[in-house]
């Protein structure tokens, strides 16, 4: 890949973020209601009160000016200062980023080694028994809800076996890495269930048709041996169209997991994201909104590299 492409790509993130920014800015600020409406109907807060806190977060110029504004500091690093807890949103949303990191990374590490060589195993004994069980398997994880199974699993491993904490990231007064672990092994597992479930059927259904292909046909016909076939041959070939669909997820992920960390009480990008809905806290949710948009951009960028990565024959000039 060259440099000139990658520079052409990087520059090309920078007008679709300023248009995204602009639909997102339009759709929060045209919704009913506004970020100071929770405090219209408080008696101790006086008319001429409201309208200092309007001025103070601009909320008394034009739309368009606000946008101007606003974008324009926040391309400069400004993102302004949270509603809810008058804390710069750039604090809030960075004290976050770890907890979102550690969860979403970890669910993405696991169902990559899940997901991968389900697909494969379904795919190389296609229409025998381990087939079928996966193909049910996967079902059952893209039909299932993940509040419920969520809410299912902390009943269970919680509530009654009382073997794993049911929310929260750690204990109050114990930091170890143990307890760390047990606070993330069920947020952990719900996050990597919806993907794998997904990613094996993408990958079983890639290496069906890789493994229908003329060259793997004249390989076999060759003597070679059906796992040199498999993993030799069509492997990296059928992860191609699969490399799509893991990179946009990875950006869902990684930019908060809304339900997961919201259901768990993991105090992640997803919970903030939550929490600044429910107190219209317009500033916090732009920049959020921002961040997944921004995720995203960069996953399709990594997509890319990683086609060049499997496949030699794939060249970005």
């Amino acid at each position: 890949m060259s440099v000139s492409y990658l520079v052409r790509r990087v520059l090309g993130m920078l007008p679709l973020l300023l248009g995204v920014s602009l639909i997102l800015f339009g759709v929060l600020h045209l919704a009913p209601g506004g970020p100071l409406d929770v405090y219209a109907d408080n008696p101790s807060v006086t008319a001429e009160a409201l309208a200092q806190m309007k001025r103070a977060f601009g909320l008394d110029k034009p739309l368009p000016i606000q946008y101007v504004s606003w974008v324009s500091a926040f391309f400069q690093g400004e993102w302004g200062y949270s509603i809810r807890t008058a804390q710069p949103v750039v604090t809030e949303v960075l004290s976050r980023v770890p907890a979102t990191l550690m969860l979403g990374g970890t669910a993405f590490v696991l169902a990559l080694l899940v997901a991968i060589p389900l697909g494969v195993l379904s795919a190389a004994r296609r229409y025998s028994a381990v087939d079928y069980f996966i193909t049910l398997l996967s079902f059952l994880g893209i039909s299932m809800p993940v509040f419920w199974l969520a809410l299912m699993l902390q009943l269970v491993f919680a509530v009654q076996w009382r073997l794993l904490p049911s929310a929260g990231m750690q204990n109050i007064g114990d930091g170890s890495p143990l307890d760390l672990l047990r606070h993330l092994l069920l947020p952990a597992f719900i996050l990597a269930f919806a993907s794998v479930a997904g990613w094996s059927r993408y990958m079983r259904a890639s290496m069906v048709e890789v493994l229908g292909q003329d060259y793997v046909r004249t390989a076999r016909a060759k003597g070679v041996s059906e796992r040199k076939v498999t993993y030799g041959h069509a492997f990296r070939n059928a992860l191609i169209p699969v490399v799509t669909v893991v990179a946009l997820d990875l950006a869902s992920i990684l930019s908060g997991a809304v339900i997961t960390e919201t259901i768990f009480a993991w105090p992640g990008l997803g919970r903030l994201f939550i929490d600044s809905m429910n107190g219209r806290d317009y500033p916090v949710l732009m920049a959020l909104l921002m961040v997944g948009s921004f995720a995203l951009v960069v996953s399709n960028l990594l997509a890319d590299l990683a086609y060049a990565a499997i496949d030699p024959r794939i060249r970005y000039d």
